[in-house]
């Protein structure tokens, strides 16, 4: 079977009215465990084999340590994450969740999918939103690829909603386990990582509106570059993957 009927099958099961209310409920915020059938993950275990020297290291002292792979890479060494993220289905999904404006992240953006890869001891991200630098929403997507590890993501529900009182949560992104959230509501973070460990999330991005000014453009580069992905890659591009 292919990526796309794989995927097609797993969506067509679930009880999509039920997914809406809660992720409604939960001021959009959805959360399932073994969402992606394990032959998919698989797949993209085996790609990584390639992807591993690609890693970007990284480090923000008092925020963030660990690796990243931008899309321009995964578009040349993973076919399957790129199919994961076309495939229609799974958009309609997502987009009957967010009621029907969800858009593709432009081909430039290299957030649009990338792995978050945590191969050192202590890598973590401290708590933050996914502020979105586009003019409308951006939606994130957190899929376990590979957890041999304590990690654990936490968040906060309902932190600028002054109707509810926040809620405080945590749950582990194991091989096969969605998150899906409002970047700019879920205030969240990853805890560091333990020796021994690894813990490979794949995220995806969805936006309700492409546009973007140039000066948050130029924002939403330079905190890719430096927090993610590196300079040559993000400003260069797809021909910054050729090496």
């Amino acid at each position: 079977m292919t990526v796309r009927s794989e995927l097609a099958s797993a969506i067509s099961a679930l009880p999509s009215n039920t997914i809406h209310q809660e992720f409604v409920s939960q001021d959009e915020f959805f959360a399932m465990k073994n969402f992606i059938p394990q032959s998919i993950v698989e797949r993209i275990c085996d790609e990584f084999a390639k992807l591993r020297p690609k890693i970007n290291r990284n480090y923000i002292p008092k925020h963030k340590k660990g690796g990243s792979v931008s899309r321009f890479t995964l578009e040349k060494y993973s076919p399957t994450i790129k199919e994961i993220y076309e495939t229609p289905e799974f958009f309609d999904f997502l987009n009957n969740l967010v009621g029907g404006d969800l858009q593709d992240c432009p081909p430039e953006d290299p957030h649009a999918y990338a792995l978050y890869c945590y191969t050192e001891p202590g890598d973590h991200i401290g708590f933050h939103y996914d502020t979105s630098y586009y003019k409308g929403r951006r939606y994130t997507i957190l899929i376990g690829i590979i957890d041999n590890s304590s990690c654990k993501l936490e968040y906060d529900l309902f932190t600028k909603n002054p109707q509810k009182e926040t809620t405080t949560h945590s749950t582990s992104l194991d091989p096969g386990d969605l998150v899906f959230f409002n970047g700019d509501n879920l205030y969240h973070r990853v805890t560091p990582l333990g020796e021994g460990e690894e813990r490979i999330a794949l995220t995806l991005e969805y936006v309700t509106d492409q546009s973007m000014g140039w000066f948050p453009r130029f924002v939403s580069n330079m905190k890719d570059s430096i927090a993610y992905f590196g300079f040559k890659n993000v400003f260069l591009g797809k021909k910054g993957t050729t090496q």
